[in-house]
């Protein structure tokens, strides 16, 4: 290895290599977890709604379970990207310790929901479009931050409601907040 310096052009093409190689680090794959979440999320809210409001079986939540295989997979997969990445920089991480924090975030929540009246899924909300706003601004991919205001305006819209109806909003909330702007995300990977 050379010890030559790097020119003042060439250290600035090295470190805008390196930005746009830790770029596409986070956002290839990225599309995976909003499709596998969105989708989960989705059926799980859809699918305890109509349970408590039709009365099919007395703990709707159960088909929350549905969360815990997800949680597997997106570890396994995070775990193989991240050992197939060739370069780990700090927005590499600092993608990771956002969604880490929402996930936090949303246990803790989870640990109270009878101290908020069980409004969780209008809370949870408001995480998720924290969480994906952030990302949106990160990858500088726009229908990734407009799903987190879609996942706000269903927060404030789910706050209104009682805690069965507020199903029926996160299911369209994380249509509008991951869904799509996940098939958007995974259509610009290709």
């Amino acid at each position: 290895m050379s010890n030559k310096e790097l020119s003042k052009d060439e250290s600035l093409a090295l470190i805008t290599d390196m930005i746009g190689q830790a770029k596409r680090n986070v956002a290839k794959g990225g599309s995976f977890y909003f499709l596998l979440w969105g989708w989960v999320v989705m059926i799980a809210n859809l699918g305890h709604y109509l349970i408590a409001k039709f009365d099919w079986y007395e703990h709707p939540y159960i088909v929350w379970v549905l969360t815990i295989p997800a949680g597997i997979i997106s570890m396994v997969y995070g775990a193989k990207r991240s050992n197939e990445a060739k370069v780990k920089s700090h927005l590499d991480r600092l993608y990771s310790q956002i969604w880490l924090a929402v996930f936090i975030g949303v246990l803790i929540i989870l640990f109270f929901m009878d101290s908020v009246n069980y409004n969780v899924n209008a809370i949870i909300l408001t995480f998720a479009g924290i969480g994906t706003f952030i990302s949106g601004q990160a990858l500088r991919f726009s229908p990734l931050s407009m799903g987190g205001i879609a996942l706000w305006i269903a927060s404030v819209v789910a706050f209104n409601l009682n805690p069965t109806d507020q199903y029926i909003v996160g299911a369209v909330g994380i249509l509008a907040g991951y869904l799509i702007p996940g098939y958007l995300l995974r259509r610009a990977e290709k």
